[in-house]
């Protein structure tokens, strides 16, 4: 058998094997410091091109902000996309001056008592909107001169009211304000009876279909023609009798919840219906919470009268002279507020703000009583609380 001796001290065994560690170990600190330059290196690299790129993009803002500088419209373009980025305050706070004429269509009495206005002065500020009037009533007959008028007048503004809103396709999709005709050629609301509105939706116009889902097979039974457009007829008063139903097909509930038909959908108006009488045809009502004219300052009804006076018109009349503050709801006048409408009271309806009626506002002013014409001088003005009337002359109450 083969004897292995091994004739290498011990010491000199772990002294071999010291040297295989620090050459092990001396490889490795070789490898990292390699890396470690490299990296470095990679460092310095990228720092340096990061530097040039900053020196780069710096040396192109300053060139364009010399360009900016120099445009001489610089000014002008600012001031645009400011104004650009206020549009929605801007139209949030914007007023329709033209609603004035709805409204003193809806406010001025009609038939054999009349007020015409000879000067106006109208308040759109963000505190308060007011009419200031210079009027004058007439009451069609002896006594021409009669506070009676005036008086019906100022206790009438407590009953004006105002609707507005949105039309609506049958799913209840927005229809836009300009996809809708509600006046005629002569400028009246469109409307059947005494007060029924209805309005024309001009859907073949580029924007006009609400929804992808829209069918003109839908609303075969509201088609029409108006100024040879095809539209359909949209109702702005509910059409009870056609839309309520007992079968299954209901599109007006008992609460006033109107669908499947192409509708007004009211901000102001709420309807009802009572069927404990007769279950086919039930009794219709509605509540409007919108009030046209709001108290004011020393107006509880929302009309202050300055001064009044015995006068005669430009044809001789008598008449009786007035000057009026109207404190009117500012939501009557905001842009947002879409297919405004002034509503007189229940008992007399006037739906046309055209040319015509509204030339027929406005009068001449009328003049004060001459001294020496006794007929104007001693006629009084019959009936009437004037407790408002700061000064009542020539045989007011």
């Amino acid at each position: 058998m083969a004897r292995e001796i091994n004739l290498v001290p011990e010491v000199k065994d772990e002294m071999i094997k010291a040297l295989k560690i620090r050459n092990y170990i001396m490889f490795i600190s070789i490898v990292v410091a390699a890396a470690s330059v490299g990296i470095t290196v990679i460092f310095g690299l990228i720092m340096g091109g990061q530097q040039l790129a900053r020196d780069g993009k710096n040396k192109e803002i300053e060139n364009l902000s010399s360009k900016l500088t120099s445009y001489k419209e610089l000014n002008q373009t600012l001031t645009i996309k400011d104004q650009i980025g206020n549009v929605d305050t801007l139209t949030s706070n914007k007023r329709v001056f033209t609603r004035t004429f709805s409204l003193l269509s809806a406010i001025l009495p009609t038939g054999a008592d009349t007020i015409k206005i000879s000067q106006l002065n109208i308040d759109l500020s963000e505190e308060q909107n007011t009419l200031t009037l210079d009027a004058q009533a007439n009451a069609g007959k002896e006594p021409y001169i009669d506070y009676n008028v005036l008086d019906s007048f100022k206790k009438s503004m407590q009953y004006m009211h105002y609707d507005y809103g949105d039309y609506v396709d049958k799913d209840g999709n927005v229809i836009p304000s300009y996809c809708m005709i509600e006046k005629g050629s002569d400028g009246a609301m469109l409307h059947e009876g005494k007060a029924n509105y209805y309005a024309y939706w001009t859907y073949e116009e580029e924007g006009c279909k609400p929804s992808d889902d829209f069918k003109e097979s839908d609303y075969s039974d509201a088609l029409s023609e108006f100024e040879g457009k095809k539209v359909i007829k949209v109702w702005r008063t509910p059409n009870y009798t056609e839309w309520y139903k007992s079968g299954d097909k209901t599109n007006i509930t008992l609460d006033g919840v109107i669908q499947g038909v192409p509708h007004f959908s009211s901000q102001c108006i709420t309807y009802t219906g009572d069927d404990s009488n007769d279950r086919d045809k039930p009794k219709w009502d509605s509540v409007n919470t919108c009030s046209l004219i709001i108290p004011g300052e020393n107006a509880d009804n929302g009309i202050r009268i300055i001064e009044s006076s015995n006068g005669r018109d430009a044809n001789e009349e008598l008449v009786l002279r007035f000057n009026a503050v109207i404190f009117v709801n500012p939501e009557f006048y905001k842009f947002n507020n879409h297919h405004m409408m002034a509503l007189p009271p229940n008992s007399r309806v006037n739906v046309t703000d055209s040319f015509v009626q509204i030339q027929d506002m406005f009068s001449q002013r009328a003049d004060d009583c001459d001294k020496d014409d006794t007929s104007c001088q001693s006629t009084v003005n019959s009936g009437g609380d004037n407790n408002d009337t700061n000064n009542q002359t020539n045989g007011g109450n």
